[in-house]
């Protein structure tokens, strides 16, 4: 892997180019717009922004004419312009959930499944959210996908489906769902199965209890707490093998975990962007901010953190395009990205000091969605319990051997 080598293609380029221009110059005045709200922008304002996207021809760019994908690497390019600011993936529709359940329907769907949920996602005309997490208090699934408790049980050619879900992004005003559930009783101590089931949204077997309130604002719909009882779904509505949830749910989420580095690489960047402007032309003591050791050293320590993040991300991205990606890698690029952009976000904060904490620029608001972000698809900790769990496996895998 050292001596892999990071291409950009021109096409890649190109896109990213676009799509930067678009969320500068489109997107940005928005930030201030009265219908993003503590639990995301509003359904009106999405429809609005991706109108603008996709009149501009910058919506889903990561999905090209007739279906194919870009690279992983090239995505990568892409998604760091639309992350420039909060608003852009939702509005040029690269934006978590859809973004990884638009790869995994992708990836595992059937043409008609394809037809049916996948084609109005990658038109921008529908959103989605993607049912996996429960509750602590019921002792459900968070980091420890094994724990799983909402059950699917099969009622002829249909499964019944019950159980509640919490943190599920997205899911008011959702209209295609994935939904993850115990297959197997488990009663003769097998190993816990599980399957994914796509649906139709809303329903009336899938109630929401609460939207939660989070330090993060950035996702339409929020994040849920929603309770499933008597939900019938069709065989046909399994999505890809009975049993194989666990597999699938590693098919999005390595990816996924990428792209969500990718797109607040380009928020930090832009916070970074905020902070430095503001650091070359606010004075104290006779001197410009940024010409005070203490404030110099700590944009040139976001330059630093920003760069290594980059090359993070493009050497996970190149790999995964190899077919080599495994959970290691993504765990890694996870973990380093995700806290070297927390840095940078609270240095930003620090060198604008009240201006930080104020809601005056989008640095308050880049604060607290990565610090979310250093959370939500597995905590920091968990990947590295299970990188030291794999050391341990290695090493002692090695000591047998010799």
């Amino acid at each position: 892997m050292s001596s892999m080598e990071v291409v950009r293609t021109e096409r890649a380029r190109e896109i990213a180019s676009r799509v930067e221009a678009f969320v500068r110059t489109v997107v940005i005045p928005y930030e201030r717009d009265a219908r993003c709200g503590s639990h995301g922008p509003s359904e009106e304002l999405v429809r609005e922004l991706r109108g603008k996207a996709r009149a501009a021809g910058v919506l889903t760019p990561h999905i090209l004419a007739g279906g194919g994908h870009l690279t992983q690497l090239e995505t990568a390019t892409v998604l760091k312009c639309s992350g420039l600011s909060p608003l852009g993936p939702v509005a040029v529709n690269t934006a978590a959930p859809d973004e990884g359940n638009m790869l995994l329907i992708g990836k595992t769907g059937t043409d008609a499944q394809k037809a049916r949920f996948l084609a109005p996602l990658v038109a921008g005309d529908a959103r989605s959210a993607f049912f996996m997490t429960e509750p602590a208090a019921d002792g459900g699934a968070g980091s420890d996908p094994s724990m799983l408790k909402t059950s699917a049980r099969r009622d002829g050619n249909h499964w019944i489906i019950d159980g509640t879900k919490a943190f599920i992004t997205g899911a008011e005003g959702a209209s295609v769902g994935i939904v993850m559930a115990r297959s197997n009783a488990g009663d003769d101590g097998d190993k816990v199965k599980a399957t994914m089931f796509l649906v139709d949204l809303p329903n009336p077997a899938i109630r929401l209890e609460r939207i939660l309130d989070t330090i993060d604002s950035s996702m339409p719909g929020g994040h849920a707490v929603v309770r499933i009882e008597g939900l019938r779904v069709p065989d046909d509505q399994v999505l890809g093998e009975v049993h194989e949830g666990f597999k699938y749910a590693q098919v999005r989420l390595s990816p996924a975990r990428l792209s969500h580095c990718m797109r607040w690489h380009g928020a930090a960047t832009r916070a970074h962007e905020i902070a430095t402007q503001y650091a070359c032309t606010r004075q104290a003591f006779g001197k410009l901010l940024i010409d005070h050791e203490g404030v110099g050293f700590m944009l040139a320590e976001n330059t630093i953190d920003l760069q290594q993040a980059e090359l993070m991300i493009d050497w996970c991205a190149a790999v995964l395009d190899g077919g080599s990606l495994g959970t290691s890698e993504s765990s890694m690029a996870k973990v380093a990205v995700a806290d070297a952009l927390f840095r940078v976000a609270d240095r930003c904060v620090q060198v604008m000091g009240g201006t930080g904490v104020s809601r005056d620029t989008i640095v308050e608001q880049v604060f607290r969605e990565i610090r979310a972000f250093r959370i939500y698809d597995g905590p920091t900790e968990v990947h590295k319990w299970s990188l030291a769990k794999k050391l341990k496996r290695d090493t002692l895998a090695g000591l047998q051997t010799d």
